[in-house]
């Protein structure tokens, strides 16, 4: 019950946000507020057991300071990535040696797996192929620099694996 009532709060919280201003007035528009509480009710009884399994948890300060500090680090190395990637297109002789290699994550959660496969694919020249329940990542890799697992861990996985461990875990 308490995941639903989670649910419902934060779906209505993001459909202010997303409904904001709700008359042309700028005001409260009441049938609009009504509207957003049937659609956060209707996503907590379809979505609340696809969800977070402690929603709760993500309403820490802490976890919020860990994901601001995050952010940064995470578009650092997307422009380190885009400008690899640009590196390699505009090359003469296009050095890539693409495959797919297999990653081993110590984070236990299916949110923070899910959070750290959508870093790699939203990072240029990697790409997330699958995620196993075991805690291993098959990421494919546009220029493979080792193919031992240690090393592709090393060089994928540990630079956003310690943040969200902060962050979700």
């Amino acid at each position: 019950m308490g995941r639903r009532i989670g649910t419902f709060v934060a779906s209505f919280i993001v459909w202010c946000l997303l409904a904001y201003p709700w008359s042309e007035a700028g005001g409260w528009d009441w049938q609009s507020i009504i509207v957003g509480l049937g659609a956060a009710a209707l996503v907590a009884v379809i979505l609340s057991d696809a969800l977070a399994l402690r929603p709760a948890k993500f309403l820490n300060p802490v976890r919020w300071f860990w994901a601001a500090v995050y952010l940064p680090v995470f578009i650092y190395y997307c422009i380190v990535a885009n400008l690899h990637v640009m590196y390699l297109v505009l090359h003469p002789d296009l050095p890539i040696k693409p495959g797919v290699v297999k990653v081993k994550t110590r984070l236990v959660s299916n949110a923070a797996r899910t959070a750290l496969a959508n870093s790699i694919t939203l990072t240029p020249g990697t790409l997330t192929v699958d995620v196993t329940d075991d805690g291993y990542l098959y990421v494919h890799w546009l220029v493979v620099e080792s193919a031992e697992m240690k090393a592709a861990t090393e060089k994928i996985v540990e630079r956003f694996e310690g943040w969200l461990e902060r962050i979700i875990e």
